[in-house]
C-alpha cells in the first residue's frame, strides 16, 4: 500500500475540521520529528494569583500599610502572624532572661504559611488560624478568598523567610522589607503592645530596647532573602503599578 505523505495527511485534517480554530491558506508540513503541537489558536493564558511579601522589623508600620493597600485596591491580607505556634509548644526557642523569643523564626510555622499561600493562590480559598498574642495561641479560624487575577497581601514579622520558597514556586510578585528610622519605630512599638496588652510592660520595654539594637542585623537579613527595604510609601507607590487597570 502507497504510504501518504504527512503534509497531505495534515492538510486533510484540517479540511475535515478535526483541528478547531482558524485555517491557514496553506499549512505548513509538519515534521515527523516535532513534539505533538498545541492547538493554532490556543487560548490567553488565565490571569493569576501572585503574592507581595510585606516584611520588616516589629512596628514598622506592615500592618497599616497592607490595611491601605486593601482599602485602595481591595486585595485580600493573609496576616502570617498568625502562624505562631501556641505558647507551650516545646520547640519554641528561649531567650537567656527566661522568656520566649518571640522574635526568633522558630516561634513561627513557615511550612505551614507557605502551604496556606500556596493553596489560595492555587484555588482562591484557604482556612487560616486566628491567633491571640496576649493568649499566645491560635483560638479560632478564618478563611480568605482572593479572585484570579488579585494580587494576594502576605504580612508578618517574619514574612521574609518564605520569600525564597514562594520565589522557586513561582508565587512571588514582589517582596518589601518596610522600615522607618529605628527609634520610630521603638516607640511606636512600644506604644502599640502597651495599648493591646500583648506582654506585661517590663517585658515589652526590655523586648524594645531589644529589637532596636538588632534592627540592623533583621533588615540585612531580610535584604539577603530577598526583600526589598524601603519606606512604606515607597512600596505603596510601586504597588500602585500592579492594581488591575492601572
Amino acid at each position: 500500500m502507497t504510504s501518504v505523505p504527512l503534509t497531505f495527511e495534515v492538510k486533510r485534517r484540517w479540511r475535515d475540521g478535526i483541528h478547531s480554530g482558524s485555517v491557514p491558506a496553506d499549512p505548513a508540513p509538519v515534521s515527523v520529528h516535532d513534539s505533538p503541537a498545541a492547538p493554532a489558536s490556543a487560548p490567553a493564558p488565565a490571569a493569576r494569583r501572585r503574592v507581595v511579601v510585606l516584611a520588616g522589623p516589629s512596628g514598622s508600620g506592615k500592618s497599616r500599610l497592607a490595611r491601605r493597600l486593601t482599602e485602595r485596591h481591595g486585595w485580600p491580607v493573609v496576616r502570617l502572624d498568625d502562624f505562631y505556634r501556641d505558647g507551650d509548644d516545646p520547640r519554641l526557642p528561649v531567650l537567656e532572661m527566661g522568656i520566649v523569643d518571640w522574635d526568633h523564626p522558630d516561634s513561627w510555622h513557615a511550612d505551614r504559611a507557605v502551604a496556606a499561600l500556596t493553596e489560595l493562590v492555587t484555588h482562591g480559598r484557604v482556612r487560616v488560624p486566628q491567633y491571640d498574642i496576649s493568649a499566645s495561641r491560635a483560638t479560632g479560624h478564618a478563611t480568605v478568598h482572593a479572585g484570579p487575577d488579585e494580587v494576594i497581601l502576605a504580612e508578618g514579622i517574619f514574612a521574609a523567610e518564605i520569600v525564597p520558597a514562594l520565589a522557586a514556586q513561582g508565587l512571588l510578585l514582589e517582596a518589601f522589607c518596610v522600615r522607618h528610622n529605628r527609634w520610630l519605630t521603638f516607640w511606636r512599638r512600644l506604644l502599640r503592645d502597651l495599648s493591646e496588652r500583648r506582654k506585661p510592660p517590663l517585658v515589652l520595654w526590655r523586648r524594645g530596647l531589644l529589637l532596636c539594637r538588632q534592627e540592623p542585623g533583621v533588615v540585612a537579613r531580610q535584604e539577603s532573602l530577598g526583600a526589598r527595604a524601603c519606606s512604606p510609601a515607597r512600596a505603596e507607590r510601586v504597588l500602585a503599578g500592579h492594581a488591575v487597570g492601572s
